[in-house]
């Protein structure tokens, strides 16, 4: 049997194994394990694999940053920067049409640039933000909708988990990756407020019964911004001195780390159970991450050796076929998988088979990595196993339905479709300021 049938029986094989709920870096491992033993007849061979891969793919400096910025995210939550930046929001864009819909929009933006992971959005502002929202007339529709679709700017807002993995996989500078991020982010934040106003003016009916909320003095809303002052301390702290050029984005994450705690000392709500408890629980993601990652290199040797990858590269090269339509339908593929999986998962599943095709065709790989991140998170918000959509449920219980979350992330669906979208048709908004910087 040729080494091109192995690897794609293989491939169906990993597949299965996930379907059948075994852990994605588990099945990748053993069948890439399985796969070299296949098409070289040598066990030797592939037990060689298995104990130098993980050595070589862990030993990278780069990788550090991922703990590092989880634990920052985890300290700065702790310290009850969100809390605060939520106020302060309300404060401040409360009286607008559609007021809340755009501070909980604000505030999942900034709270972004910090925690790097849109699960943890999903989680932190279903408590903070959804509570408030109701209390002033919004439907639990809407406001579960705009928590779950929101949540999406965690994952492109740098520092990003997901655009850490993908500059790993893709041998790109994750400092370029992170700059590349922040105008998609800003358009995705400016369209999903503008759909708000929109709703608020041409559908209200949508957003519930909104009441204004009473107005507030310019004293109270400098109090609230003094108060969220933490949390813009960390942003530009962490996201300056990397753009300055002070220190790379791993040590930026070091610093963050640092500078979390500098704020729960400052607030007095520094304590070694907490501590202890947070460490564990940034092992424990950290431990997962790196688990996916080394089977992901380990499948990516696997593929290459069998030839699969460089004959796919090839078919697509010589298709018939608008290059842009490709990465097209590989976005429709990513929502796809984002409606199932994970991201981290999805990145290490794809990537290994995705980018030497993306390099045949000769796309710019960082413009490819805004693209897939804003796919996958699409998939987040997409039923009918939307990540984001069963977090926010999770974390409301009996208060609202699937079905309800779901019809309320919808115009926030089609504002992340449409600025994927946007990100093909102008690529600009992806490379511009890593070209200028």
């Amino acid at each position: 049997m040729s080494s091109f049938i192995i690897a794609l029986i293989i491939v169906a094989l990993v597949l299965l194994l996930i379907l059948y709920g075994v852990h994605i870096g588990v099945s990748l491992l053993a069948t890439s394990v399985l796969g070299v033993w296949w098409m070289t007849a040598d066990f030797s061979v592939a037990c060689n694999l298995l104990s130098t891969g993980p050595f070589y793919v862990t030993f990278d400096y780069t990788l550090s940053v991922i703990p590092l910025f989880v634990l920052m995210g985890l300290f700065a939550n702790l310290s009850g920067a969100s809390t605060d930046l939520y106020r302060a929001g309300f404060a401040w864009f409360g009286r607008l049409p559609g007021g809340l819909g755009i501070v909980t929009t604000v505030a999942n933006a900034v709270f972004a640039a910090v925690t790097g992971v849109s699960i943890a959005s999903a989680a932190v502002f279903s408590k903070i933000a959804i509570p408030q929202m109701m209390r002033y007339g919004y439907s639990i529709r809407f406001s579960s909708g705009c928590v779950a679709g929101t949540s999406a700017l965690g994952m492109l807002i740098p520092p990003s988990l997901i655009l850490i993995v993908y500059g790993f996989l893709a041998n790109e500078s994750i400092g370029h990756l992170f700059i590349a991020a922040i105008l998609p982010g800003i358009v995705l934040t400016i369209n999903y407020s503008l759909m708000i106003i929109l709703l608020a003016y041409f559908k209200p009916s949508i957003l519930g019964n909104p009441l204004i909320p009473e107005k507030m003095s310019l004293m109270d809303r400098l109090t609230a911004l003094r108060k969220a002052s933490s949390i813009i301390f960390l942003v530009v702290l962490v996201l300056g001195g990397m753009y300055a050029g002070l220190f790379t984005p791993t040590e930026a994450g070091a610093v963050g780390c640092v500078g979390s705690v500098a704020v729960m000392i400052v607030k007095r709500l520094f304590n070694f159970k907490d501590l202890f408890r947070t460490l564990m629980d940034a092992g424990y993601t950290t431990a997962s991450v790196f688990l996916l990652v080394i089977g992901a290199m380990m499948f990516g040797r696997m593929l290459a050796m069998s030839g699969l990858i460089s004959d796919l590269s090839s078919f697509v090269a010589q298709a018939d076929v608008m290059p842009i339509l490709i990465v097209a339908s590989i976005c429709v593929i990513l929502v796809l998988l984002g409606a199932f999986l994970d991201m981290v998962s999805i990145l290490v599943i794809s990537m290994p088979i995705l980018l030497p095709v993306i390099n045949q065709l000769g796309f710019d790989p960082i413009w490819f990595g805004i693209v897939v991140t804003l796919s996958i998170e699409t998939g987040l918000v997409t039923p009918p196993f939307g990540m984001s959509v069963f977090v926010v449920k999770g974390s409301l219980g009996e208060k609202a339905s699937l079905e309800d979350i779901y019809i309320g992330s919808l115009p926030f669906l089609l504002v992340l479709v449409v600025t994927v979208v946007l990100l093909l048709l102008f690529p600009s908004l992806a490379t511009w300021l890593p070209m200028h910087m």
